[in-house]
């Protein structure tokens, strides 16, 4: 009647289903791109377009690895970009070292004895911000600090 063999037939009912929930369709555009939407919200913007689409097989969604680029490429939708490491050190230098004043005990006895300062960096989307602070160190409390 429909000139279909009865193999080709279940083959085509085991295949995904379409949006309408039809077997043997594909997903729309608009279908696939929802899911790669709250995929991406999920994992918070860490997948490219080769971990989304494996993401999305295991979710059972098949579709093309060209597909998933060219749609995360047209919707704009990319892998946050890991920041440089900000070197901050480099102890093979000839030049003088300062003397170590505490000798290594950083337990004074009372406070106001004994500060102690370091800086870090902080990575914001405007670029890098430098924190500074110093602490007495038999209170542990910060005394003093700047954000630059």
């Amino acid at each position: 009647m429909l000139e279909v063999s009865a193999s080709g037939y279940f083959n085509w009912l085991r295949r995904p289903q379409d949006i309408a929930g039809r077997p043997g369709g594909r997903h729309s555009d608009e279908a696939l791109l929802a899911h790669i939407r709250a995929i991406h919200a999920e994992v918070k913007g860490e997948y490219g377009w080769p971990r989304m689409h494996k993401e999305l097989l295991a979710r059972g969604i098949r579709v093309g690895k060209d597909r998933v680029r060219k749609l995360m490429q047209q919707h704009g939708i990319r892998a946050r970009t890991k920041r440089k490491f900000v070197v901050t050190t480099d102890s093979r230098h000839s030049l003088p070292v300062a003397p170590d004043l505490v000798q290594r005990r950083f337990t004074p006895e009372a406070p106001k004895q004994l500060w102690s300062g370091d800086i870090t960096y902080i990575a914001t989307d405007e670029g890098w911000l430098y924190l500074a602070a110093v602490i007495d160190l038999f209170s542990r409390q910060v005394v003093g600090w700047s954000l630059q």
